[in-house]
């Protein structure tokens, strides 16, 4: 699988740089190594890519800058930040900008590649591998295709924002606990995981706001719950 997968890597550290493509190539990921926002942005509204692995501090456009310019003609490649940052603020910038997971700086190339696979796999998980769409009051949600209609109109979703809607569909009018989905999506529930879950929330509250019996209830301290 990992020989189709192709990755946009942005880093100006260049002997990092090398390191981790050279390591990403090595393990049958094909990659296209950036130095600069801006030559990287071409490159990302001009060709196809799995996943964009920013590094947050670049010359000629952060990567902050280069995400949000991104997302005005994509929203559903998924995005990685590489960051030494570590204020919530920044963390919360990089999600609400479309970002779907960060790494802190020093970082193994396994979590690396455990986060790229998270991010990209087809299936959410085992048990939808046989469901592949359901309706979230009036919203048809297409599991595999990552979609939700409504209307004649669709929503392309990224692959976290799938696994958590879906997740809060299975335990509808139940109350999902944040910790079960820090731990299965994120791999912890630290705090900076937890303020990226919320946003996610947010996105999925914006998105499901077309039909007015659906609300998703923050139950304080121990999760969501989904109630059609």
């Amino acid at each position: 699988m990992n020989e189709s997968m192709k990755i946009l890597f942005v880093e100006d550290e260049e002997a990092l740089g090398m390191v981790v493509s050279d390591s990403l190539r090595s393990r049958g990921f094909e990659v296209d190594y950036h130095t600069d926002g801006e030559s990287a942005l071409q490159a990302a509204l001009k060709n196809r890519y799995d996943v964009l692995v920013l590094d947050v501090m670049l010359p000629k456009m952060d990567g902050f800058s280069l995400a949000r310019e991104f997302r005005k003609n994509n929203s559903s490649t998924p995005i990685i930040f590489l960051t030494a940052r570590s204020q919530t603020e920044d963390v919360v910038e990089g999600f609400e900008l479309g970002g779907n997971d960060y790494l802190k700086k020093p970082f193994s190339m396994e979590e690396l590649i455990v986060r790229v696979k998270s991010l990209t796999g087809r299936a959410l998980n085992k048990e939808t591998s046989e469901l592949e769409e359901c309706f979230v009051g009036k919203y048809k949600f297409n599991i595999q295709k990552q979609t939700l209609e409504l209307d004649g109109k669709t929503k392309s979703l990224t692959h976290r924002e799938s696994q958590v809607l879906f997740m809060l569909f299975e335990k509808r009018n139940q109350v999902l606990e944040r910790k079960q989905v820090l731990d299965q999506l994120w791999g912890d529930d630290s705090f900076f995981n937890g303020r990226s879950m919320d946003v996610f929330i947010t996105r999925l509250r914006k998105y499901l706001r077309d039909d007015p019996n659906i609300q998703i209830v923050n139950i304080r301290g121990i999760g969501y719950k989904l109630m059609l």
